[in-house]
């Protein structure tokens, strides 16, 4: 049976953790620092993520979660220490807005291309809530020792969506923010209005040498933020950047709204 986790080296101390067998492509990341490891996101929840963890470190884990989408969260609860920016708080205390039968349906709506592990079985499939750790805030500064991680708050895809960026190295972690797909602002708790502004705000950065997405191929060109920033400007300038009005196709994306 094929593994459900897939491990890529990006450096000797950071790591995606993919879920390449479930349509959503979903990546994790694990950064490896001195005194503690970040987990950027849990993924479906579909595999245990945290045995995967175990291979790679034995350090404390730090769990910050991207945005409060069951994609996302999946394997929170397997860990002690979950951080989350304080506009999605509320969704990680609560649950997410979106009924459990719903998102069961989105985790089976297309065939896996991978055997999914033995113990998985969608009828036991439960979307994660509890009180997190830690409230972030824009500009935060998460330390795990000798590697310093700057919270972007990117709201848009979710009200409390995050980047995170490493700016020693220059790697961005997008979350749903950018990657070379379909980009979602058209559920009632997104705002293209904000996702645009929030892709000016990372467009402004300097030195970014990686970005990191959340879903599909890792191999993502920095300038695709560019791109993305463009096409938005473009919709907005026909007066369009309101939902309702589709899906508007680009080369390497769409963006939904």
């Amino acid at each position: 049976m094929d593994e459900w986790f897939t491990i890529e080296e990006i450096d000797d101390e950071t790591y995606a953790i993919s879920e390449y067998g479930h349509w959503e492509k979903v990546h994790s990341y694990l950064l490896i620092g001195k005194t503690s490891a970040l987990l950027i996101d849990t993924g479906l929840g579909i595999g245990n993520i945290k045995k995967e963890i175990d291979k790679l470190t034995e350090l404390p884990v730090i769990v910050v979660t991207t945005h409060v989408h069951w994609d996302h969260i999946g394997g929170h609860a397997l860990f002690n220490i979950i951080c989350v920016h304080k506009n999605d708080s509320e969704w990680l205390k609560a649950g997410i807005p979106v009924p459990l039968s719903v998102i069961k349906k989105n985790v089976m709506s297309e065939p896996f291309s991978k055997n999914p592990p033995v113990e998985f079985n969608i009828e036991d499939y439960k979307i994660y809530t509890g009180d997190p750790t830690k409230i972030l805030n824009d500009n935060d500064i998460i330390d795990i020792g000798l590697r310093k991680i700057r919270v972007i708050h990117t709201p848009g895809h979710s009200p409390g969506h995050i980047c995170l960026i490493e700016e020693e190295k220059g790697y961005l972690y997008t979350g749903d923010l950018v990657y070379k797909g379909n980009l979602y602002a058209f559920y009632p708790s997104t705002d293209p209005i904000l996702f645009k502004q929030s892709i000016d705000k990372i467009s402004s950065l300097k030195g970014i040498t990686k970005v990191l997405p959340a879903h599909n191929e890792l191999n993502v060109k920095v300038d695709l933020i560019s791109s993305i920033k463009k096409a938005f400007e473009d919709i907005e300038d026909k007066g369009m950047l309101k939902q309702g009005n589709g899906i508007f196709h680009f080369c390497e994306f769409s963006i939904h709204i």
